[in-house]
């Protein structure tokens, strides 16, 4: 079998950043999917599920709710690997076109303080499993290590 693209991204170059991971093409359609990367692989610990469910909650309702990408968000959720997120949206875009999205998504994240959204038995699978102060954390630091002084080097994936 042939390896997908994802796996052929050397993981001990990669750093915490925002990726175009790969553009797809549905009938007239570009669907772009953007690799969230909030941990470096192989080198800083991976994110804990509950944490990671809790930001899946807090970044699907907020994006779902965008005045502009609400109805252009396919999808965000998790890497199995627990490093970052996978976001996918309907358009072409670069890393760079999604910056102040993301800076956004994760000022939202790191100032959410009430009741998270679908945390409940009767909306959600695992309720219970659920980290809203790491969420917090987790969000401030990718914004200050991140986000607020991004470069190429955090928006292109690193040759081999």
């Amino acid at each position: 079998m042939e390896k997908i693209t994802s796996f052929t991204i050397n993981h001990l170059k990669l750093l915490p950043g925002i990726y175009v991971s790969r553009k797809d093409y549905v009938d007239n359609s570009t669907i772009t999917t953007f690799d969230l990367r909030i941990t470096r692989p192989n080198f800083e610990p991976v994110m804990n599920t509950a944490e990671v469910h809790t930001i899946e909650h807090l970044a699907a309702t907020f994006l779902r709710n965008h005045s502009e990408f609400g109805s252009k968000t396919i999808y965000f959720g998790p890497m199995g690997c627990r490093t970052g997120f996978y976001l996918l949206l309907s358009g072409d875009y670069s890393s760079k076109d999604i910056v102040p999205l993301i800076k956004e998504l994760f000022e939202f994240i790191r100032d959410y303080k009430d009741d998270v959204p679908g945390a409940s038995a009767k909306d959600c699978g695992n309720y219970l499993d659920m980290n809203l102060n790491m969420a917090n954390y987790i969000a401030n630091k990718y914004l200050k290590e991140v986000i607020d002084n991004i470069d190429d080097s955090r928006l292109i994936y690193p040759e081999d």
